[in-house]
């Protein structure tokens, strides 16, 4: 096919083209599926041995799929919104034919079907090229290892992604995919995104399914039911309303997704939102290059005519629910696991935890019933450099809990609440800051809707230096 002049929507460097914007020159046929694979692929032959983002890749596999892709376009068949659009996945994600670990050798294998992310990605016509990498067993706020080792940041190589999704906000924003889906148990989507600059959405809880998500070839129950979500990471905010409207709703391998109906939004007007503002939570430290972040959105908000009000949060313990949530997890995970040293959790204190959960839940809900979404930070600092899990951190020159990274993501895990980042500045250090939006359960359609009016104000993606 012959390759016409590219549109202006489609940048000279084709790699940081959207999700969209490449979807739209291929139907085109102003660029070829072909073209926007090979291009992909040299982008991560490119950058991978500094990054080590993907850590499996069918160049070939893509490339043949691509050429399908431009035949069926030349017969007038279009697959779906995403027809010929390559992308990388999260090693969490069961991909039929391809290599799948989540980070753990007792789990790496090569799965017989693919995730619902996986199939429905696929069916909108995507193209899957390979596998990002992921925290061991996606339990950490690194990503890193034993299989394929760790993952460095486009902004600065010294520095973490994040965890458990690095591999994939890394990728996204190096150019080495168009998108990617995360999962987030306790900020594996946000904090990644708010480190590497780039947007990432975690839906309400139940709202897209866990089918396949860390498949075990040996067939045990899937242990987390609960609390983990699944939601795309990308650089715009129509690239996330576009691939979370195509992985949003029920399947039969997840029979808690319910079926609530996707809808799309028209932004509102700035004035006629009601924004609450914490420039922290529960009294844990953030750095003050974040925190004035946060600050300068409301007062930005306020200027045009939003009511910006300072957060009184609910009542409730934000460390007891943060070791609930712990609690909850290893409760679940350490179900099929019992061992000497560990007696096997009751059921008496599953349903008591619940208990406790639900009472957070509530609060929550009654503190949105005042306000369109609540403005924070998705963590207490910009990214930091590689350490030992569990080493302390520095915020601001102070020595800090290495878990207290996820304070600012992890309460809405807890409580199900669906939560976006998108870049906002950068720090004194060079580093991209991110901005969170949280609103009321299954208002997903509303908060996306927001964070594109908000994106008015916010920071466009900006190319990380290595790329």
């Amino acid at each position: 096919m012959t390759t016409r002049t590219r549109p202006e929507a489609i940048p000279a460097q084709l790699v940081f083209s959207t999700a969209k914007q490449l979807a739209t020159a291929i139907r085109a046929r102003e660029l070829s599926a072909v073209e926007v694979v090979d291009a992909h692929v040299a982008q991560i032959d490119k950058l991978n041995k500094s990054l080590n983002a993907v850590v499996t890749l069918d160049a070939e596999g893509a490339r043949r799929r691509a050429r399908e892709a431009d035949k069926a376009l030349a017969k007038g068949e279009v697959w779906g919104q995403l027809h010929g659009v390559p992308f990388v996945l999260k090693d969490a994600f069961a991909t039929a034919g391809m290599r799948t670990t989540t980070g753990f050798a007792p789990l790496d294998h090569v799965p017989n079907e693919d995730s619902t992310v996986a199939f429905r990605l696929k069916s909108a016509g995507a193209i899957l090229l390979g596998k990002s990498n992921v925290a061991t067993l996606l339990a950490d706020f690194q990503t890193s290892n034993a299989i394929f080792g760790g993952t460095n940041n486009p902004w600065d190589v010294e520095r973490t992604p994040g965890g458990s999704s690095g591999g994939a906000a890394a990728a996204v924003a190096a150019g080495m995919t168009p998108f990617d889906v995360g999962t987030d148990l306790s900020g594996s989507i946000r904090i990644p995104a708010h480190f590497c600059g780039v947007f990432g959405f975690k839906p309400t809880e139940h709202r897209v399914s866990l089918g396949g998500v860390v498949p075990d070839p040996h067939g045990s129950p899937r242990p987390v039911r609960i609390m983990s979500c699944v939601g795309p990471i990308a650089r715009s905010v129509d690239d996330i309303i576009l691939l979370y409207q195509i992985l949003a709703g029920p399947d039969w391998r997840d029979t808690d997704v319910p079926p609530v109906a996707v809808e799309s939004l028209p932004p509102p007007e700035l004035k006629q939102l009601r924004i609450a503002v914490a420039a922290a939570l529960g009294g844990f430290p953030v750095a003050a290059d974040v925190r004035e972040a946060v600050e300068n959105l409301a007062k930005q908000l306020a200027s045009l005519g939003a009511i910006v009000e300072e957060a009184v949060l609910p009542q409730v313990d934000f460390e007891s629910d943060l070791e609930n949530l712990g609690a909850l997890i290893g409760m679940a995970t350490g179900a099929f696991q019992q061992d000497n040293q560990h007696a096997p959790t009751t059921l008496a204190q599953y349903l008591a935890a619940l208990h406790l959960r639900d009472r957070s839940i509530v609060a929550w809900e009654q503190f949105f019933d005042k306000y369109d979404v609540l403005l924070c930070p998705p963590a207490m600092t910009t990214a930091f450099p590689h350490c030992e899990p569990g080493s302390p951190l520095r915020v601001d020159g102070k020595g800090v809990s290495y878990r207290t990274i996820s304070a600012h993501t992890a309460p809405f895990n807890y409580s199900g609440h669906p939560a976006l980042v998108l870049p906002y500045d950068i720090d004194s250090e060079g580093l991209p800051i991110g901005v969170q939006l949280v609103a009321k359960r299954w208002s997903d359609d509303r908060l996306l809707a927001i964070a594109r009016a908000l994106s008015q104000l916010t920071r466009e993606f900006q190319r990380p230096p290595i790329a």
